[in-house]
């Protein structure tokens, strides 16, 4: 068996608080208990909202917490051309097409509660003059990996996608269902990346045998699963753990307002102690 590498690829929107800290000791606990190595990978695609202050804040916190990655940190803002040019592929295979309509357009035409980003939304490409004229006008556009077109490219691989799954520590094959997804936003106008293709890219350019992420984006596997197979990236082996909850029994997240690592250093809490209210042993 080859090399067991992971990594760990904290976006700096915010301060780290508990619900990273237990992601990021399941990734050092796996690695150590592999011999392998862990990856730091910085996640700053979103150039609106990531700031340096919060990079810095993520290496000490890792620092404070005794977690070491090996090699050179990866920043993603560094390799703009590098999902460019995998985008450019995709449209050259015309496996994406651009997409005018904003969020909040999808968003009204979704039931209330539904999330645009996750309702299965799917589209068709403007009429070449329609979109020469939008272009010209500046509009805004998110380039949408096509499903119907990846389906019609991947011929019978298409009805047999699946992953890995080692999260109950045998290794299993779960079958990969992109299709609730709909066309998903591969890049944008401003920005030539989403979440999806920079995540994956990496992880097939730094040779990540495996992804040990949260339960809530099992699902978005899915999405990983059809990328590398459009654009055969080896596949990692997944494992998925449990998330952090907070007293209204929903996970902790920067946007719920979770605090910082730094306040409960601030208190007097040591690494021990966090350990032990993520509940990692």
């Amino acid at each position: 068996m080859g090399e067991f590498v992971t990594r760990f690829a904290p976006s700096p929107t915010g301060y780290l608080h508990l619900g990273h800290a237990c992601s990021a000791f399941h990734v050092w606990q796996g690695a150590q208990a592999a011999n392998g190595r862990v990856l730091l990978r910085i996640e700053d695609i979103d150039q609106t909202r990531c700031r340096p202050e919060y990079e810095t804040a993520i290496l000490e916190d890792l620092t404070w917490l005794g977690l070491a990655w090996d090699g050179p940190i990866r920043r993603q803002s560094d390799h703009f051309a590098d999902y460019e040019a995998i985008l450019e592929q995709l449209r050259q295979r015309g496996l994406i097409y651009r997409c005018f309509r904003t969020r909040r357009e999808i968003a009204a035409a979704l039931p209330a509660s539904a999330n645009p980003d996750e309702a299965g939304f799917t589209a068709r490409p403007l009429p070449a003059s329609e979109e020469e004229s939008r272009l010209a006008r500046g509009d805004a556009y998110a380039w949408r990996l096509s499903l119907a077109a990846a389906r019609d490219a991947l011929g019978p691989r298409y009805q047999h996608l699946a992953y890995i799954d080692e999260t109950d520590g045998t290794a299993c094959s779960v079958a990969a269902d992109p299709r609730p997804f709909g066309d998903v936003v591969l890049g944008r106008k401003e920005t030539p990346a989403s979440y999806h293709l920079a995540c994956c890219h990496d992880d097939a350019l730094q040779g990540v045998t495996h992804v040990i992420r949260g339960e809530d984006i099992r699902e978005m596997t899915a999405i990983h699963t059809l990328l590398q197979a459009l654009m055969d990236w080896p596949q990692p082996v997944y494992r998925f753990h449990a998330l952090v909850l907070g007293p209204d029994g929903k996970k902790l997240s920067k946007r719920s307002g979770d605090r910082g690592l730094h306040a409960w250093r601030d208190e007097g809490k040591t690494p021990d102690d966090l350990r032990r209210m993520t509940g990692i042993s």
